[in-house]
C-alpha cells in the first residue's frame, strides 16, 4: 500500500484516543507502548513521530495505536548514539546514583528482550598520573557500587588491573603515566535496528505505522458528550504531498530534538552535539571498549567488528536540526584524544571510513557544561490530553515509555474514555521477536549483502529511499569501505522493486550521499586505498 492510501485509510479507521508526536524513532520511546489490557469499549492512541513502546503498551483490541513519523524511522537521535546501553560512569562520579540504577537495570532488561542488540561489552578504564580527576581507587570503589546498582548482578563483575595487566590487554595503549586501570561491564547495541525491531514488535501487536509523514497541528474538537475533549490532529504526507486528519483523545510529543518546536509543547531543551568517528581496526587495535578522558570527560574506543568506533563530543549546539554534521574540527579533536592515548596510530582523515552526528535533546539548564547537564527524562503534562516527554538517553527509552503509558492510562479512566481491568505493563519481560524474524536481518554488525534482505527491509520494515536501506536498515554505509559502489546497486534493486525512473535513481544516490554528511565519496576512497 502506497503512503498516501495507508494514512487515508488510517485515517478513516482510526478515532485515536491518544496522538505521540514527534520522535521516538527521533529519540528515546522505541519499545512499544507496553502491552495494557482491558476489558470494555475500544479506545485509541496515536503515536506521532515515534512513541513505539507506548504502542505495544496498548492492546489494539481495546486501544487501537498509530505512529506518524516525520522522516524516516530512526532517522534522528535514535540512530546516532555511542550505541552503548550503560549506567554511566561519568553519572556515578556526579553522584547520580538514581539515573545510573534506573539505566544499569533498564540495560539488563533489553538485553533479556533483544539479546540479538544487546551484547555484554567489557570496559577497560585506564588511569594515569596526569589526569587527577579519574583516580585508580576511587574508580575501583566505584564499579563496586556499580555492579550493586545493577541489583548486583551486572552483566559481567568488574575488576582491577595493574599496570603491566592493562598494557597486557591493550598493548597499543600509552604507558607512560599508565597506574593500572578498572574493568566493568555495559552493553553494547545497534541503535537504529533497537528501534526497527521495536516498531516491527509493535506492528505484530496492532500498531498503524507510517514513515513521511509529517504532524503539523493539532487543535481540540469540540465534543459536549466527552469529559476529554479530542484533537483534531492535521498530518502530512510527504510522499504523495497529501493532508488528512486524524481524531485523537490525546496527544503524545515525543519529538526528540523537535519537540520544543511543537503546537502545544511546553518543553524548554538544550540542544548538545555528538559525534562518532569509525575507523578500521588495525588503526586503533582494541579487544574490548577503551575509556579515553580529557580532564573530567570521557570519549570510548568501541571494538565493533572490523572497525572501532570512536567518540563522542559533547557540545553545545544552534544550528539547523535536520542538517546534522560530523565537522572537520569535530573529527580532529576526537583524533587528537584518540592518538594521545594510542600514540602510535597519529590518525588522520585519510582513516575515516564514516562519520555521524547526533543532537540530545537535554532538559534545558543554561548553566554549567553540556556533559554536566542530567539525562534524567520528564513526562510533562501542560494541557488535559497532551503529554510532553523529553531528555532521558537511549537506555532508558523503554521506561520512559512504560511511565508515559502509566500516565495515558491514568487519564483516559479518569475522563471515562477507558474502563476495564488494566494489567500491569509487559514490555520489560516479553521478547520483541521471535529469534526467527532477527536471524540474517537484525544485529550489532550489518547483515551480509545482498538483494534479499533490500527486498525485506523494502516490504516489510517501511524502507522507501536508498538511504533508508543503506544507514539505518543495515548500517552498510557506515561500516563497509566499498559502500559508495553499494549503493549503486542497492539503488538497482531498489529501483526494479519500486519501479523508479533512471532519473529517480540519480535523485537518490546524490540524496544518499548528501545525507551522509562527512562521508563522502572521496573520502571513501581515500580510506579504501
Amino acid at each position: 500500500m502506497k503512503t498516501g492510501d495507508a494514512l487515508d485509510s488510517l485515517a478513516h479507521h482510526l478515532q485515536q484516543e491518544v496522538v505521540v508526536q514527534g520522535g521516538v524513532a527521533e529519540e528515546i520511546l522505541e519499545v512499544e507502548l507496553g502491552q495494557i489490557e482491558c476489558a470494555g469499549e475500544a479506545n485509541d492512541v496515536r503515536c506521532v513521530g515515534g512513541d513505539e513502546e507506548t504502542m505495544r503498551a496498548l492492546d489494539p483490541e481495546h486501544v487501537r495505536v498509530g505512529l506518524v513519523e516525520q522522516r524516516d524511522f530512526a532517522s534522528g537521535t535514535s540512530s546516532r548514539s555511542s550505541r552503548l546501553l550503560h549506567g554511566g560512569m561519568r553519572y556515578l562520579a556526579q553522584g547520580r546514583l538514581g539515573l545510573v540504577r534506573e539505566a544499569s537495570i533498564e540495560k539488563k532488561t533489553i538485553h533479556h528482550i533483544a539479546p540479538h542488540l544487546a551484547d555484554p561489552l567489557p570496559f577497560i578504564f585506564p588511569t594515569y598520573a596526569d589526569n587527577r580527576n579519574w583516580v585508580l581507587w576511587k574508580l575501583k570503589i566505584g564499579v563496586k557500587i556499580y555492579d550493586l546498582l545493577c541489583g548486583g548482578h551486572n552483566l559481567g563483575k568488574s575488576t582491577w588491573l595493574r599496570q603491566e595487566d592493562t598494557l597486557a590487554k591493550v598493548p597499543a595503549l600509552r604507558a607512560e603515566g599508565l597506574r593500572g586501570a578498572v574493568r566493568y561491564f555495559d552493553g553494547f547495541t545497534n541503535d537504529a535496528r533497537l528501534t526497527l525491531d521495536t516498531l516491527r514488535s509493535a506492528a505484530r501487536h496492532g500498531a498503524n505505522l507510517l514513515n513521511y509523514c509529517r504532524f503539523e497541528d493539532a487543535s481540540h474538537q469540540s465534543n459536549e458528550a466527552a469529559k476529554a475533549q479530542p484533537w483534531n490532529c492535521r498530518i502530512h504526507d510527504l510522499v504523495s504531498d497529501s493532508h488528512s486528519t486524524i481524531l485523537a483523545h490525546g496527544v503524545v510529543n515525543a519529538a526528540g530534538p523537535w519537540a520544543d518546536g511543537l503546537p502545544h509543547s511546553r518543553i524548554k531543551l538544550r540542544i548538545t552535539k555528538g559525534i562518532h568517528v569509525v575507523v578500521k581496526r588495525e588503526r586503533i587495535p582494541v579487544p574490548e571498549t577503551v575509556v579515553m578522558t580529557e580532564g573530567k570527560r570521557i570519549l570510548f574506543a568501541i571494538p565493533w567488528g572490523e572497525r572501532t568506533i570512536l567518540g563522542t563530543t559533547d557540545t553545545d549546539y544552534r544550528g539547523p536540526l535536520d542538517d546534522v554534521r560530523a565537522d572537520p574540527a569535530d573529527i580532529d579533536y576526537v583524533f587528537r584524544v584518540a592518538s594521545h592515548f594510542f600514540p602510535e596510530a597519529r590518525l588522520n582523515h585519510q582513516d575515516v571510513i564514516s562519520a555521524w552526528a547526533g543532537l540530545r535533546p537535554l532538559i534545558a539548564d543554561p548553566s554549567g557544561k553540556p556533559s554536566d547537564i542530567s539525562r534524567s527524562h520528564q513526562i510533562f503534562s501542560p494541557e488535559p490530553g497532551w503529554w510532553d516527554v523529553a531528555g532521558g538517553k537511549l537506555t532508558t527509552y523503554r521506561l520512559m515509555a512504560q511511565q508515559t503509558v502509566d500516565q495515558i492510562v491514568k487519564w483516559l479512566k479518569k475522563s471515562n474514555e477507558l474502563n476495564g481491568q488494566v494489567l500491569p505493563c509487559r514490555t520489560a519481560h516479553d521478547p520483541l521477536l521471535p529469534p526467527s524474524e532477527t536471524q540474517s536481518i537484525s544485529g550489532i554488525l550489518p547483515p551480509e549483502f545482498s538483494r534479499g534482505a533490500v527486498e525485506h527491509f523494502c516490504s516489510n520494515e517501511w524502507a522507501v529511499h536508498l538511504d533508508d536501506v543503506m544507514l539505518r536498515r543495515t548500517g552498510w554505509h557506515f561500516y563497509c569501505s566499498e559502500a559508495t559502489q553499494m549503493a549503486g546497486q542497492v539503488a538497482d534493486w531498489m529501483g526494479e522493486l519500486f519501479g523508479w525512473s533512471e532519473k529517480t535513481r540519480a535523485a537518490e544516490l546524490e540524496h544518499y550521499q548528501r545525507v551522509s554528511g562527512i562521508s563522502s565519496q572521496q573520502t571513501r576512497t581515500a580510506a579504501s586505498s
